[in-house]
């Protein structure tokens, strides 16, 4: 079986006939500048892409806690109608003390359930549908990709 020849380990630097230079600004082969740009590129895209499942993940979130308020909204103002409907009935029914008790939770059901509405749309009105540092790294990105010596 035949040998290769080529530089042993020892001397690899001294002997080697490849046009690739060291760190001391030497030249490099036009494929291998292209595979480490692509290389560059490649890992960029994968960063851009987790960033912006980040920033979507995030979102939904922030839109799941919202709407879990205004469900909570919900449920308050149909305990509130079903109180208020029937106080009405038993204060009409007896003009006294059980009718008007209901009457007190049905507007207590009534005011939790505008507070939880408020903060509800207050969060969900916060809730931005595009992945705002995403597109920001884009623009940037393409400004370098534009002009990669600035």
């Amino acid at each position: 079986m035949a040998t290769i020849p080529g530089p042993s380990p020892s001397n690899r630097g001294e002997t080697d006939p490849s046009p690739r230079r060291d760190e001391a600004g030497e030249d490099r082969s036009l494929s291998e500048l292209f595979g480490e740009v692509t290389g560059d590129l490649q890992t960029l895209f994968r960063q851009e892409i987790a960033l912006a499942k980040a920033e979507v993940r995030e979102e939904a979130s922030k839109a799941g806690k919202a709407t879990g308020l205004l469900g909570g909204a919900a449920v308050a103002a149909y305990l509130a109608v079903l109180l208020a409907s029937l106080a009405l009935m038993f204060g009409l029914a007896e003009l006294i003390g059980l009718g008007w008790a209901a009457l007190v939770v049905a507007v207590l059901w009534a005011i939790v359930g505008t507070a939880l509405f408020v903060v509800g749309r207050n969060r969900m009105r916060e809730v931005s549908p595009k992945p705002e540092r995403t597109v920001e790294t884009l623009k940037e990105d393409a400004q370098w990709a534009k002009h990669p010596t600035r």
